[in-house]
């Protein structure tokens, strides 16, 4: 397994819209080990491949505490079916925009239909954290970020914080 460089917002590879994946091989399953790896070590509880440069609709996952054992869901060309008519607000975060939280109001529950690493069609319900992680990371193959789900004064200064600390990070490099 190899660790990947996560893509940090402003960037436009994050605004692209990924390609659905013909099957799980042993490619994508590398893919998708890569990315567990990656999110671990950032650390994260989701990752979308558009975050590490890659623009397949493939993410991972996993909500276990610390002290859990892991339970990593793996998913190829994930989709929302159905969602609850009951929204919350979840204060989010994204390992593209590190350092920054807002509050987003998401479905409570979704039903996802997805490939699993064995290349079978699955669905699975969700609720809670899970369905808005999933929802989270299914935004991301779309190019949709969690700042274009709150208002634009509050998106457009984190996305200035973000970019004046790329240009301070640029220079410490040069």
């Amino acid at each position: 397994m190899a660790l990947l460089s996560i893509i940090v917002a402003p960037d436009k590879r994050l605004k692209v819209k990924s390609t659905r994946v013909e099957r799980v091989d042993d490619d994508v399953r590398t893919l998708m080990d890569d990315m567990l790896e990656t999110m671990y070590d950032a650390p994260g509880i989701g990752l979308a491949a558009p975050q590490v440069g890659v623009t397949k609709r493939i993410i991972v996952l996993d909500l276990a505490r610390p002290d859990e054992d892991p339970q990593p869901y793996f998913m190829a060309n994930p989709e929302v079916i159905w969602t609850s008519d009951e929204t919350a607000p979840y204060e989010e975060g994204c390992l593209s925009l590190p350092e920054h939280y807002a509050e987003v109001i998401r479905p409570v529950a979704a039903r996802i239909r997805y490939l699993d690493r064995e290349n079978e069609v699955r669905e699975m319900d969700t609720e809670d954290m899970l369905a808005k992680c999933v929802q989270h990371e299914i935004d991301h193959l779309d190019g949709v970020l969690f700042v274009d789900h709150i208002s634009i004064v509050k998106r457009s200064m984190i996305l200035r914080k973000l970019t004046k600390a790329k240009r301070s990070d640029s220079k410490v490099s040069a």
